[in-house]
């Protein structure tokens, strides 16, 4: 991709980088300073919107952050590795390792608190958060799900079309165990807001939750586990099961054992279940940014 030609767009073009050259250009490159690799393909519409967007801020930045593309038409092995089922999708590397990320195009001031956090401490969020959002995602966090919902739905009277605030009500719906409602307040968010992380993340904790069932047998997986440490599809199904139940460090754990003993089970089931989850808990969760450095550690030792 010819980056850098449009009205406005910074003078040097933004490099592309490919498969064989990402080593280089974005493992060792992000030892001097933050790289951001945006994944992005020609067919995409959202990813031209960004573009442009991505390349002025960057140039803002005036040298503090680097920027190269990465076609997945082309390439498709790096973005698969790392977990990467919607475009655009941006992640950041520093000293070797994916340490934020962001999928969707974003706006221009959400993209610029985007870089001042990988800058430096105090950046905070972007200041078009809607107040509230912060509050109810706590709360969430915080096993207060009830209260969760109430501050979500209070944001979508105000502001119908939020899609942080559908994607939140949905997951609330998630942990209730209403799939049905969950189903139906993602079908308010319209199809040109469905590139969203909100709406991507919670979609996928839906298709998830679904997967594991309403009463998934924790304890006895255990003990299948146990009993024959390399029972791959007992593992396998435990770590959804965990997932479900809200103990995702320990769901992660089962998968990357998979992965570390036997990648090429189920025709790399387990990498493909990783990827699943860091969709689900949303790019910039801290479990999905420790379970792609994990990944990037296996890929490129």
């Amino acid at each position: 991709m010819a980056s850098g030609n449009g009205a406005g767009a910074p003078a040097n073009p933004v490099k592309d980088v490919t498969t064989a050259s990402f080593k280089a250009d974005v493992i060792a490159a992000s030892a001097r300073q933050p790289v951001l690799v945006d994944f992005w393909a020609p067919w995409c519409g959202p990813c031209k919107q960004l573009g442009p967007v991505l390349e002025k801020v960057v140039a803002d930045a005036k040298g503090k952050v680097a920027l190269v593309k990465m076609n997945i038409d082309d390439h498709p092995q790096i973005a698969g590795q790392l977990g990467i089922q919607s475009i655009p999708a941006v992640i950041a590397f520093d000293k070797g390792q994916p340490i934020d990320g962001f999928v969707g195009a974003l706006p221009e001031s959400q993209v610029k608190a985007f870089i001042q956090r990988l800058l430096g401490p105090g950046a905070g969020a972007g200041a078009d958060e809607m107040p509230g959002l912060e509050e109810a995602k706590a709360a969430f966090d915080a096993g207060d799900v009830g209260g969760a919902a109430a501050r979500y739905a209070a944001i979508l009277q105000a502001d119908p079309e939020n899609v942080d605030a559908v994607g939140g009500l949905a997951k609330c719906y998630i942990a209730a165990g209403d799939f049905s409602r969950a189903e139906q307040t993602l079908a308010l968010v319209p199809p040109a807001k469905q590139t969203a992380e909100a709406y991507i993340s919670a979609k996928a904790a839906l298709e998830l939750a679904k997967k594991a069932g309403p009463k998934p047998d924790i304890a006895g997986l255990e003990q299948a586990v146990s009993a024959n440490p390399s029972d791959w599809d007992a593992r396998f199904k435990l770590a959804i099961a965990l997932n479900a139940k809200g103990k995702r460090q320990q769901a992660m754990d089962q998968l990357f054992e998979i992965v570390r003993k036997d990648r090429a089970w189920n025709d790399d089931g387990a990498r493909k279940q990783l990827v699943e989850f860091f969709e689900a808990w949303g790019a910039k969760d801290p479990l999905t940014l420790a379970g792609r450095q994990r990944l990037s550690s296996l890929l490129f030792a």
